[in-house]
């Protein structure tokens, strides 16, 4: 039986690789009504089918209009390299939830499902794929691999992730950016997953990191995760509040009204040196926020495979 994605939207998240499935689907279907609907796997040529050939590439539409069994014979079995990065550090499991819903995601929880939605779409690109995880350690890596077993194990540990429960974990991502860099050899797309919230105030370190990343000419695209709700908007019931900071335990009481317009300025200066900074060392920088759809994401994969 056909389940169609808004029937997975307000249950616990529990077969990720299905509903990644359906957001792709759902992107497919809307893309072919936009400017990009051109983007496909192309192939160069066909090639008359041999006895005991692997049947997975045969052209049945083909087929059915010639009587003949012919292959797609695919310019390269894997056209690109990418590689996502998901920041899990205490700050990425914000807002706090119990249980990760479609429609009700904190970022670590937006970001798993982005990144298993960009895994499926990859498959359909026949594009190899890893996968780093880091917060106050490197958590997990995998190197770029095409195979569906690869991508299944990518899933499942995606999947693993989304069911841990929340740690006070702080980290300096320019840290582990560097070791994903030296990891990384073959030019490949780089996806980064990060609310860019870090203990140390100078961006620097961070911004060398990146330039790092693309040291061996490889297309660095910056997910800059957000709630923009709660922590661009600080849309926040004016009553006496503790805010209490996920990763140092630091606490404020305050009226959320009386500091909105001047945290709302912060922020603001915040995005608009981040964009800039990513302008100057050539960057993709793109802002996301949580409680919109995955569009933005896999549009911006396709656009830059383009490119690439």
């Amino acid at each position: 039986m056909a389940i169609n994605l808004s029937e997975l939207q307000s249950s616990e998240i529990k077969n990720l690789d299905l509903l990644a499935k359906q957001v792709v689907e759902g992107f497919i279907t809307g893309m072919h009504k936009s400017p990009y609907h051109g983007f496909s796997v192309e192939f160069s040529e066909h090639k008359l089918y041999n006895k005991g050939e692997d049947t997975k590439h045969i052209d049945w539409k083909l087929y059915a209009k010639t009587e003949k069994l012919y292959t797609k014979k695919y310019e390269e079995e894997t056209n690109l390299r990418c590689h996502i990065i998901i920041d899990n550090s205490s700050s990425m499991h914000y807002p706090i939830k119990k249980t990760q819903h479609l429609d009700d995601l904190n970022k670590i929880g937006f970001s798993i499902v982005a990144a298993a939605s960009l895994i499926e779409l990859l498959k359909k690109q026949r594009d190899a794929v890893g996968l780093s995880v880091y917060s106050d350690s490197y958590e997990y890596y995998a190197p770029e691999k095409v195979s569906d077993r690869h991508r299944k194990l990518l899933t499942h540990q995606l999947e693993t992730l989304l069911k841990q429960p929340k740690q006070s974990k702080t980290t300096e991502t320019y840290q582990y950016l560097h070791e994903i860099a030296q990891k990384i050899h073959r030019r490949s797309m780089i996806f980064l997953f990060t609310d860019m919230f870090q203990p140390s105030k100078d961006n620097e370190e961070l911004f060398d990191a990146l330039r790092h990343l693309k040291y061996n000419k490889h297309e660095v695209i910056l997910f800059h995760t957000y709630d923009k709700l709660l922590e661009f908007n600080f849309d926040f019931e004016n009553s006496p509040k503790k805010f209490v900071d996920v990763e140092s335990g630091q606490e404020i009481n305050l009226y959320a009204e009386t500091i909105k317009e001047s945290y709302n300025k912060a922020v603001t200066d915040f995005f608009d040196s981040l964009k800039n900074k990513c302008l100057q060392y050539k960057i993709n920088y793109v802002p996301v926020d949580i409680r919109e759809n995955y569009n933005k994401i896999l549009t911006t994969y396709l656009v830059s495979r383009n490119k690439f």
